[in-house]
């Protein structure tokens, strides 16, 4: 029974869960748009919308609170995410300022050709 435990394991371990977590959802920022399963879109859409929300909430600071708020997504987001950390707080944070959540949308394709699997596209949502 899956009384009370929440979350999405995608038939993977901790580790590999995790990775694949920050790669996608780094891979959403810098395109701004994936195609993947359906189950993976559910499972990274509300990450996704904390760190964009973090982003937002950090523009007019104190230059120490937004330090920390950066460093904040970087340990998210994992090793090698400079570039896409700069774009989340330069660019996408600002986009929606005046916007109180649901900043992605799942939009569903149909299922996918070799395997039968529910295929979706993610995407930052245009104000």
């Amino acid at each position: 029974m899956r009384h009370k435990m929440k979350g999405y394991r995608l038939n993977r371990s901790g580790g590999h869960r995790t990775a694949m977590q920050r790669t996608m959802i780094r891979q959403l920022f810098e395109h701004e748009r994936i195609k993947t399963t359906l189950p993976k879109a559910k499972f990274i859409q509300p990450h996704a919308e904390r760190l964009i929300t973090l982003a937002r909430n950090n523009q007019d600071v104190d230059e120490i609170i937004a330090v920390n708020a950066r460093r904040k997504a970087s340990a998210i987001l994992g090793n090698g995410s400079r570039p896409t950390v700069q774009k989340l707080f330069d660019d996408i944070g600002p986009r929606y300022a005046s916007r109180n959540g649901g900043y992605t949308r799942i939009l569903k394709l149909g299922p996918r050709r070799s395997d039968g699997a529910e295929m979706a596209l993610i995407e930052l949502v245009e104000d």
